[in-house]
């Protein structure tokens, strides 16, 4: 029987800290030592309509929380704690959600709707609740169920799609689904609340709709559906209706053509007139296709080879009546809109679909907007002048250079000027525009940019004194000094043009960062960063006094953020941020001046100097500067080679809190790429850290509770382990292969359906792969037969991955590597198995066919490798 909770709920929430934690604690108890009755209780006290709304609505967050977490390793134990309990009482439970819905307090039935869907995604996958979807097509069609049911049933049947696979449900319970959600979209039959439900739910069930969009029929009929939905009285409705009309665009693309005039017609209509929640949705429906129209033609490029998917070109046949739509939104701005806070409004998404289409259609969208932006880009009202500007630099990426750089020669002037105008809004986006000229148009290594030895000095200068402006427009000031970098990043050898403006640049970015302002707009963050990409960016015969200079300032900023005073969370942050700024400054100048023997004496001197700022930073225990410390220490091990085992005895301690450190596990994969560094720059001398280091490793390899995307690079460090000390890496062998071994039976079982599950497995194998050839490497000069025992399993490895079509190039690139390693390694003895493995010519000639350079010449070395041992007497 269930026990009777209400007051250990109502005190749960008492303003009264000592009473609310006793309660906390009684209910946690209850959880724990009786889970079956404690999800009963809770569920009573969530049907019961006697009770107080305050204990009901804690009652179901409770339950909801007992099913579900956001770690996919405390989910799992909910999962096989659910599964424990007894079946009579879990029907118990469902009885009584299943009631609750058509409770007359609508947050007990919206929380038991969720619930009911969170029980769903945990049985319907194993096939158990067969019943659930009929009872809850049951209160729909029931002869006077009142509106409040259907309205939670319909909730209830929109999560539940939400939570489920589409492959969990038989073709008739979908077109069950989509009759009754169809049925309570319906204007004439039911209220509004009802309708909602029903547009919302539709939404979750239109991936469940393949097999219904494949049929004309019912396809015409859900369309008029959403399309009649579309134009409700409710503006929350229509706004629901084109969130439909969005996932169709994405999801069924290919059957669309037949309904694209009557959708143009709603979308331009809402677009001009309606409420803006719904115009952002009818633009966000132009924006869904222009992205599936770019997909395609990515997909359509020769070298793919495959059929590509249909594509109808609906951007194009719509384009003279789409742009004006769109160029009329440019002018809808808000008065006080801030640029960098997350603000979405009508002109925003106007501007950013207009930069999709010019992407879409290339040249065609050029002669449509430049007319709006000549007429528009002088009237005195700022309006209009923002709206020109916005237009102009939205359609950047997309039309050939040929049909861009006549224009853009000829408003760059123009748009310098534009960096002086009265208005902020004005002076933003030209800021902003002028960033995208030098992103898209300034490519001196390809053999064309807008700029020349002639008007660079009017842009630096133009540039610098907008850096001093107020921060919206100072940060993409910055935006545009970082593009204007990037283009001369490839000038290899040769003499960089911004050479002679280094220094200047340089001071006004730090000016930026110091200035009191400079967390608006994220100003400072923008100032390091360009900073970064400027030093990164420049010609080192040139600069390398200037950046040699640098470095102490750097440095010494970094030291006084040490003695910032910290009382608040806020302070800490600020030095934080600060810090991981810093860190990732340094990290840049140790790399550039290490790029040469001539420069590489200047982080030598200043080494230990380095070392201790960030072990100092350490000391600070922020785990965003944890990253970036930890990324500048892999480049100065890189740069200090061997002399780096000096700091290791110091460093060690923060290694290992890095790779202890599953909370942030950012840091932790940091670390892990970080010993890789360490490794190369030490060689043997890591030997006296190893064995902690695998035995650290080697437990985040075998727990649930580390996010599963360190695992790879653990794989891979493996490999530079090994490569480090050699044949020493006997003691590890057993462990680590063993692991590896499981990995490998691992990504053999994965779900290849589920796109994120295939990226996941491609970094997996990739991983394992170099752990092998790292380890086969290292054990080249010595004791290579204890790889033996691990021969035949790396080939059927490699043999399983040969096999799978969607498998990555740098998969294959490393398993075919692995394979070379092996042959040349461990030689002889592997000779009967590489008999054995007829599948290898194959997998290598198909492999010697690509289109890339590095594989081929990776499968080229391997047959020879292989062709070597088979010819050996």
């Amino acid at each position: 029987m269930a026990m009777e909770i209400t007051q250990f709920l109502l005190a749960a929430q008492s303003p009264d800290a000592r009473v609310r934690t006793e309660a906390e604690g009684s209910l946690r108890q209850f959880q724990e030592q009786n889970l079956p009755q404690y999800l009963l209780s809770l569920s009573f006290e969530l049907a019961n309509n006697d009770k107080p709304s305050e204990s009901r609505r804690l009652a179901g967050i409770l339950l909801k929380n007992s099913l579900d977490a956001k770690e996919s390793a405390r989910k799992d134990v909910m999962v096989k704690q659910w599964f424990a309990i007894d079946v009579a009482l879990k029907s118990q439970i469902k009885e009584l959600l299943l009631r609750t819905l058509g409770s007359s307090a609508p947050e007990a039935s919206h929380t038991s709707a969720q619930v009911i869907a969170k029980v769903a995604s945990i049985e319907i996958p194993q096939k158990q609740w067969p019943e659930l979807v009929g009872s809850l097509l049951t209160n729909m069609t029931q002869q006077g169920s009142p509106a409040h049911l259907k309205q939670s049933t319909l909730e209830t049947l929109g999560y539940v799609c939400e939570e489920i696979s589409h492959h969990d449900l038989a073709q008739d319970e979908v077109n069950s689904v989509l009759t009754a959600v169809v049925q309570g979209m319906n204007q004439s039959e039911n209220t509004a609340e009802v309708r909602l439900a029903a547009t919302k739910a539709l939404l979750n069930a239109l991936d469940f709709s393949q097999t219904n969009f494949e049929n004309e029929m019912e396809r015409t009929y859900i369309m008029k559906m959403v399309c009649e939905t579309a134009c409700s009285k409710e503006a929350g409705i229509r706004q629901a209706a084109f969130e439909c009309l969005v996932s169709i665009a994405s999801t069924y693309y290919e059957v669309l053509e037949q309904y694209m005039e009557t959708l143009f017609q709603l979308t331009s209509n809402a677009v001009k007139g309606d409420e803006e929640s719904v115009a952002l949705q009818a633009v966000e429906f132009w924006s869904t296709i222009c992205d599936e129209e770019i997909d395609r033609q990515e997909y359509d490029s020769p070298d793919t080879g495959d059929s590509s998917p249909p594509h109808s070109s609906f951007i194009e046949k719509a384009l003279p009546h789409l742009a004006p739509m769109l160029l009329e939104t440019l002018e809808k701005q808000e008065e006080d809109q801030d640029h960098d806070d997350d603000v979405w409004n009508i002109s925003m998404a106007g501007g950013t679909c207009l930069g999709l289409v010019a992407r879409t259609v290339g040249d065609g969208i050029v002669p449509l907007v430049m007319p709006f932006v000549e007429t528009n880009i002088r009237k005195p009202h700022w309006r209009s002048r923002e709206a020109a500007t916005y237009a102009f630099g939205s359609i950047l990426e997309g039309p050939t250079i040929d049909k861009l750089a006549p224009m853009v020669a000829a408003g760059l002037e123009f748009l310098l000027t534009a960096t002086k105008d009265e208005n902020n809004h004005v002076r933003d986006t030209t800021a902003w525009t002028l960033s995208r000229i030098f992103e898209f148009l300034h490519s001196p290594d390809s053999g064309f940019s807008v700029i020349s030895p002639e008007n660079l000095p009017r842009i630096v200068s133009v540039l610098l004194e907008s850096v001093k402006d107020v921060p919206n427009v100072a940060e993409k000031a910055c935006g545009a000094i970082y593009n204007l970098a990037q283009g001369y990043e490839d000038s290899g050898a040769s003499s960089s043009l911004l050479s002679p403006y280094l220094t200047e640049i340089i001071k006004h970015l730090l000016a930026a960062a110091e200035r009191t302002d400079g967390a608006e707009s994220k100003l400072r963050t923008a100032a390091y960063e360009t900073l970064n990409e400027v030093v990164r960016c420049s010609n080192l015969s040139e600069a390398s006094n200037i950046i040699g200079q640098l470095l102490p300032v750097i440095m010494a900023k970094l030291g006084q953020t040490m003695d910032l005073q910290v009382v608040s969370t806020e302070d800490r942050e600020k030095q934080a941020e600060l810090q991981a700024s810093l860190c990732g400054v340094l990290q840049v100048i140790i790399q550039k001046l290490s790029d040469t023997e001539e420069t590489k004496p200047i982080i030598m001197q200043n080494a230990d100097q380095i070392m201790l700022l960030f072990l100092r930073v350490f000391g600070c225990h922020s785990s965003s500067v944890h990253e970036e410390a930890m990324l500048a220490i892999g480049a100065l091990a890189y740069a200090t080679g061997a002399e780096f085992v000096k700091y290791m005895p110091e460093l060690f301690k923060y290694i290992q809190m890095g790779l202890q450190n599953f909370g942030e596990y950012q840091v932790c994969s940091i670390t892990v790429g970080v010993i890789g560094d360490i490794c190369r720059a030490l060689d043997e001398k890591i030997l006296p850290f190893c064995d902690q280091i695998m035995a650290l490793l080697l437990q985040n390899l075998q727990s649930d509770a580390l996010h599963r995307s360190v695992k790879p690079p653990i794989f891979s460090s493996f490999g530079d382990i090994a490569l480090a000390v050699g044949s020493n890496f006997e003691r590890y062998v057993g462990p680590a292969l063993q692991i590896m071994q499981g990995a490998a039976q691992v990504c053999a079982q994965m779900d290849t359906l589920d796109e994120e599950l295939m990226d996941y497995a491609n970094q997996l194998r990739r991983s394992i792969f170099e752990a092998y050839s790292g380890i086969l490497q290292g054990f080249k000069d010595a004791k290579s037969e204890l790889m033996i025992p691990y021969a035949q399993h790396l080939l059927q490895f490699v043999e399983l991955v040969s096999k799978d079509s969607l498998r990555d190039e740098s998969v294959t690139k490393a398993a075919v590597a692995a394979m070379g390693d092996l042959a040349d390694v461990v030689g002889e003895k592997t000779k009967p198995l590489f008999s054995n493995f007829t599948f290898c010519g194959e997998f290598l000639n198909e492999c010697l066919e690509s289109e890339d350079e590095e594989l081929k010449v990776t499968a080229h070395w391997t047959q020879g490798m292989i062709a070597r041992l088979m010819l050996s007497s």
